[in-house]
């Protein structure tokens, strides 16, 4: 029989530059490969497995709801999706939730939430959308144009016209921008993909008094940021901000694919009845495990994100090759002397530790149930791989 990475090759898209490393099995911040070789896993998909792999109460309450309910269309009610959405809101202030299948759909369905909104109290004609320049917003048509990066504008023409690039952390770029012709201005509050990059509270605090003056909806992009990561529930906290939009993703599933939009007051009943819809949005064995995830992030556990994450930058912070280490709570971004940030993460998987990059940097996203030890493990590991 041939190898999973030959079988890989001849029948999966080559749109991923994947790494040689075929993972077979986890549990907690720890996986192996078809060798049985130990790893450290500093990625957690991506941000993903906010409380690792095969957490036993989240495998629990999945498998209890794979039992009981797999799936059933949003023509009907479910209890798992209601429960989630009532945990959301109670746990972020929120009034209303959309549920999605990714990042880049509730990125998606929260444009379409801003520029209905002003269609209904304005007319067409407001339906620019302001975003940063190094954001990034996902792959769909919208969401690339959305991002403000060049590298990602090329191949799929025409992209989604509405789109505009301030500045980040330069407020008149902002102003300048924000004419009637715009509907929403919509930032994240740490550039993840962007180089992990954290904007100027002040900035921030401006563009919401802004989007309040003017009555542009104000979105602010969770993905990565959101449910803990940074060692608040929402990154938004830290800023002292209320958006009317947050986008959800990434570690609400816990491993299974969800999105969600978040609605505040101002804009809770602009999407209405086949205003927009999703298949798999609200999933029954999805929202059970955002139930879990949820039902973990209580202030005890958020303050030891926050705790750990800066003990784990201190750590970092005494390697000689590192510069610098940007980022909140568990979201980091390691600024390198003379290494690339690709031969780090190369070396790194060779020796036992999995990491990211973002751009020039080492990007660090680790299972949110990390400890101390295995911290101390990892930072031993990535000291090594730095000072050969």
């Amino acid at each position: 029989m041939k190898s999973v990475k030959d079988i890989d090759k001849n029948y999966v898209m080559n749109t991923y530059n994947r790494y040689d490393l075929e993972i077979v099995e986890g549990m907690g911040v720890n996986c192996y490969d078809v060798d049985g070789k130990e790893y450290i896993d500093l990625s957690a998909g991506i941000g993903v497995n906010s409380l690792g792999f095969c957490e036993m109460g989240w495998v629990a309450s999945v498998t209890q709801q794979v039992c009981k309910l797999n799936h059933t269309s949003n023509l009907f009610y479910s209890q798992p999706c209601a429960l989630l959405a009532k945990a959301l809101c109670e746990k972020t202030g929120y009034k209303k939730v959309f549920f999605s299948n990714s990042g880049a759909e509730a990125n998606e369905g929260a444009i379409k939430l801003a520029r209905k909104y002003s269609f209904d109290k304005y007319g067409g004609d407001r339906n620019k959308v302001i975003t940063l320049v190094n954001s990034f917003h996902g792959r769909t048509i919208s969401t690339l144009a959305a991002t403000g990066q060049d590298v990602f504008h090329n191949y799929f023409f025409p992209f989604t016209e509405g789109f505009v690039y301030a500045k980040a952390n330069d407020l008149q770029s902002v102003e300048k921008l924000a004419d009637n012709s715009v509907c929403a201005i919509m930032i994240e509050l740490i550039q993840g993909e962007g180089g992990v990059i954290a904007l100027d509270k002040e900035f921030v605090k401006g563009v919401a008094k802004l989007c309040k003056e003017k009555d542009i909806l104000f979105i602010v992009d969770e993905v990565q940021t959101g449910v803990g990561r940074t060692g608040k529930f929402l990154a938004s906290e830290y800023f002292n901000i209320t958006p009317d939009i947050t986008t959800l993703a990434k570690g609400l599933g816990g491993g299974l694919p969800i999105g969600a939009v978040l609605a505040g007051e101002k804009c809770e009943s602009v999407l209405g009845f086949s205003a927009h819809g999703s298949t798999f949005g609200g999933n029954p064995i999805v929202c059970a495990g955002g139930n879990y995830v949820l039902a973990r992030m209580d202030d005890d556990f958020l303050f030891s994100v926050e705790q750990k994450g800066e003990y784990f930058k201190e750590k970092l912070e005494q390697i000689d090759e590192i510069e610098s280490v940007s980022g909140m709570g568990l979201m980091m971004g390691l600024k390198l002397k003379t290494k690339k940030s690709l031969d780090v993460v190369k070396e790194g998987i060779k020796r036992g530790v999995i990491m990211l990059t973002a751009k020039e940097k080492v990007r660090l996203l680790p299972p949110l149930t990390i400890t101390y030890d295995e911290i101390d493990k990892a930072v031993a590991i990535i000291k090594s791989v730095l000072n050969d």
